[in-house]
């Protein structure tokens, strides 16, 4: 195969005040290339609120330069000989958070054996801010080109676009595994807490999972409105609600909580699952969650939970629901010469849900 002759450039955080809209264009070298590889020409890549956390160093000191990105839609514009998944130059992929694991070495961890690498135990390689099996550094898609294994590259169904499959990619994702491991569907009650990237994709999965009831909870009711839209039976405002907790407790079977915040009630949305329910925490936030009482378990059984990402097969799975439910999240679509534009706008909670950047046509200045 052929040396590449495009460059891989994208935008490069420097420093933690990156974050602010600080950062800078620029080349980077991806990971030494492997025949089980492929090169990406992107198109389209989501914002999430990772990209953000990495940037300014929040779950700990970030590699700089980094270039974020993780929902990244392409074609496939180089293939090695021993790609996976039958990819050939052309293919429309996408790659989400993840993209190395040990699966497939000798010594394999328990988890990548039952195809479930987003557990990896041995080397979970985030897309960007991480290590290659073969030492190279990992960069996002915040890019022009990214370079991948392709057993994380997954192909696109023709009928979701490019703009609309890349926030499922982990933002879509992230919500929809916890859902679909913990049994949403007929006959249960679901809430999503935050109606925000996430969250609404755990509005439009639980509804497409045919779950009995999907209850949003929220701070106010500001976006109430867009909630029934997605097809909410049921709306609660914390902020506008006195007696909410009281009003609705014991109504829910799965709570899946995207909120990032220390201060977030946390005993009072326990109290609105039911006996045996299940709590899934998926937003991380900086400085961890706030403590709880003990009894808020004790009295009902309750199991308080986490969820990470998905695996190539959970992201394949997800796209064909999206498919055949027309799922559509609702998108943004910015210029990625914008991109410091767009992640302050996204740290100031004005994306409605999800902001997804896209590249012009060459010969279009990018800085």
């Amino acid at each position: 195969m052929a040396e590449a002759d495009y460059k891989f450039e994208g935008w490069l955080g420097l420093d933690p005040s990156s974050a602010n809209g600080n950062m800078q264009w620029g080349e980077f070298e991806p990971k030494p290339w492997e025949e089980t590889d492929v090169d990406i020409k992107i198109t389209h890549c989501g914002i999430c609120g990772s990209d953000l956390h990495t940037l300014r160093s929040g779950w700990g000191p970030t590699m700089y330069p980094c270039c974020v990105g993780h929902e990244i839609v392409g074609t496939v514009v180089r293939a090695g000989s021993q790609v996976e998944g039958g990819l050939r130059v052309g293919d429309r992929v996408g790659v989400g958070a993840q993209s190395d694991s040990c699966r497939g070495r000798k010594g394999d961890c328990e988890q990548c054996s039952s195809g479930q690498e987003n557990y990896c135990q041995k080397h979970h390689t985030g897309t960007y801010n991480g290590v290659y099996m073969n030492g190279g550094k990992s960069y996002g898609g915040y890019a022009l080109y990214a370079r991948v294994p392709s057993r994380f590259a997954v192909k696109i169904p023709d009928s979701i676009s490019s703009a609309e499959a890349a926030p499922m990619l982990c933002g879509g994702v992230t919500t929809y595994t916890p859902l679909k491991y913990h049994g949403a569907g007929p006959g249960k009650s679901v809430g999503i807490i935050g109606l925000g990237g996430l969250g609404h994709f755990g509005l439009l999965w639980a509804k497409a999972l045919k779950a009995d009831k999907v209850v949003v909870v929220s701070r106010t009711s500001a976006k109430r409105e867009d909630a029934l839209k997605m097809g909410a039976d049921d709306f609660i405002a914390t902020d506008e609600e006195p007696d909410w907790a009281r009003k609705h407790a014991n109504t829910l079977d799965l709570i899946v909580c995207t909120v990032s915040s220390t201060s977030m009630p946390f005993a009072k949305y326990l109290s609105l699952l039911k006996l045996d329910g299940t709590f899934v925490q998926v937003g991380a936030p900086d400085d961890g969650l706030p403590a709880i009482n003990q009894f808020a378990l004790i009295m009902k059984r309750i199991k308080i939970t986490g969820s990470l990402i998905g695996s190539p097969a959970d992201i394949k799975e997800m796209l064909q629901l999206a498919a055949e439910q027309r799922v559509k999240p609702w998108i943004q679509e910015i210029p990625m010469k914008d991109a410091n534009r767009a992640i302050v706008d996204m740290a100031a909670g004005k994306a409605r849900y999800r902001y997804v950047l896209y590249n012009e046509q060459p010969g279009v200045s990018r800085l």
